[in-house]
């Protein structure tokens, strides 16, 4: 960031607080206050609302990703006029500026400005989107996914050394419904809906879906999980991942593969399910054999401990006799278990939850439950075992964010493939904002305070990143020999978004 810049965020930020902490007399007025308004339509000025589309391009040419996917993704015998990277960029540009379906890159495809700014005489329309989807094979979504992860190879390989002590990946299925009745593929679910099943295998430790796989709407949770699992850990390998971890809930508890993936030495925590022989094992082992879990609090108290508010929720269910489950007390113990696909006997951590069930005031009857989890490591405590399980449910923000941040499980087109083309193409915005905080610089004077910008735009919702990194409101000046946006208003990340910048001019360190 030059000087000039890092001066007028200092005066823009520095006015905002004045402004934000100035007194003002009470008033007989509102303080919102229309005034005497008039539109106008600027002859010479253009601008936009999404200033930071910009440097994603500028970040998707120095990854080469355009390059890559025109290179390796045949679709088409003849390109005219698009290329592949056309498409799948339009896509995935369509979302980041706050684009939910297909039908709105109408919106900007007839933006002028917005053609300017990322130097197209055009782009696909969504009827050519759509067409774009369904012309893909399952190989070439399989190949699209690969040449994804290889990007994603160059992006780790960017990271500080302690990047590489684990690779814990997590999977996991979500229904992702639909309203309509031809598309090829769909199918009941569980839950009785109508719709696709599509599998998510990602990386927690930067919340980046590494492989997605669309399947029917009745097709089991762990259907074909075990080959993306390993497709993770040779990605994690190359890269140079020191240990890999695999977690998964009671529908991926895979026995069949553990001796395989222990071999390897992957380690993995997976949910049992609660079948009546391991019921029958929990409920006779020795009261001593339990020990009381003790959890970590969420979080640390930095000021006073304030009171805890009433709890307005609980009191309705008494007044009104509701049922109620209230948690008593969790004990946990361990034994060794040998499940029958399996050749040797692994960690089996059970967890105990004391319950009582009420209604209204009375206490009806005490309830146990039982919660197994089965994993091959040795060095874990009982209580890191089951935290580590329970950690899992982190994942379940990452699917939250595909389904309804960047709705990549809308399922557009009419066949399974097409939707499952469009749900990678759609997830590479939330991946563009993942690689986006892996590539920002946290070395240097400010070392500490740029690593903790790094982490929380890491951990940013999707919305929230776009509002802050993509929708800048900019002016859009063409010169003879460059394309200037020219920001119109400021916010508390720009500082970020520019050194982002300053590290999208240079190549990488490959």
């Amino acid at each position: 960031m030059n000087k000039k810049i890092a001066k007028q965020l200092r005066q823009r930020k520095r006015k905002i607080r004045n402004r934000l902490k100035k007194t003002r007399p009470a008033n007989i007025e509102p303080m919102l206050n229309s005034g005497n308004i008039h539109y106008e339509i600027s002859d010479r000025t253009r601008g936009m609302l999404y200033g930071g589309i910009g440097a994603i391009q500028m970040f998707v040419e120095q990854l080469k990703l355009d390059e890559t996917i025109n290179r390796y993704l045949r679709i088409f015998k003849l390109y005219n006029p698009y290329y592949a990277s056309d498409h799948v960029l339009n896509i995935a540009f369509n979302i980041l500026c706050n684009g939910q379906c297909l039908e709105d890159i109408e919106r900007l495809r007839n933006d002028e400005v917005y053609l300017d700014a990322v130097g197209a005489d055009r782009i696909p329309d969504p009827t050519t989107a759509g067409d774009f989807c369904r012309r893909f094979s399952i190989h070439h979504v399989e190949l699209l996914q690969e040449i994804i992860n290889e990007i994603r190879l160059k992006v780790w390989a960017q990271q500080p050394p302690d990047f590489f002590t684990e690779a814990v990946i997590d999977a996991d299925g979500v229904i992702a419904g639909t309203t309509g009745e031809c598309k090829e593929g769909m199918d009941i679910s569980y839950k009785g809906i109508w719709g696709y099943h599509p599998l998510v295998v990602s990386l927690a430790n930067t919340g980046e879906p590494l492989y997605l796989c669309n399947r029917s709407g009745n097709a089991k949770s762990s259907d074909k999980a075990a080959y993306y699992l390993n497709k993770a850990a040779h990605l994690s390998r190359r890269v140079g991942f020191r240990k890999i971890r695999f977690r998964g809930d009671t529908d991926f508890s895979q026995t069949h593969y553990l001796d395989g993936w222990d071999e390897q030495g992957i380690r993995f925590v997976f949910g049992m399910r609660a079948m009546p022989n391991l019921v029958t094992i929990a409920e006779n082992l020795p009261e001593t054999a339990w020990k009381g879990l003790i959890r970590p609090p969420k979080y640390v108290v930095k000021t006073a401990p304030r009171a805890k508010p009433d709890n307005i929720k609980e009191q309705i269910i008494k007044e009104r006799g509701y049922k109620n489950i209230r948690l008593q007390s969790e004990h946990v113990a361990e034994i060794a278990y040998k499940p029958v696909k399996c050749r040797q006997s692994y960690r089996m951590v059970i967890l105990r939850k004391n319950l009582s069930v009420e209604k209204g005031e009375a206490v009806l009857f005490d309830d146990i439950r039982y919660f197994f989890y089965i994993t091959n490591d040795r060095e874990a405590t009982r209580a890191e075992v089951v935290a580590d399980a329970n950690k899992r449910c982190n994942q379940e923000n990452l699917i939250e964010q595909l389904k309804n941040g960047v709705r990549a499980l809308r399922m557009p087109v009419d066949d399974l493939v097409g939707n499952w083309a469009y749900m990678v193409m759609a997830s590479l915005a939330w991946t563009l904002k993942a690689w986006y905080a892996l590539s920002l610089p946290e070395k240097g004077r400010w070392h500490k305070k740029h690593k903790a910008q790094k982490q929380k735009v890491l951990r940013m919702e999707f919305k929230t990143f776009r509002h802050f990194f993509i929708m800048l409101p900019c002016q859009i000046v063409k010169t003879g020999r460059k394309l200037v946006y020219r920001l119109l208003g400021w916010n508390e990340y720009l500082d970020v978004f520019f050194r982002a910048i300053k590290a999208f001019r240079y190549p990488l360190r490959c």
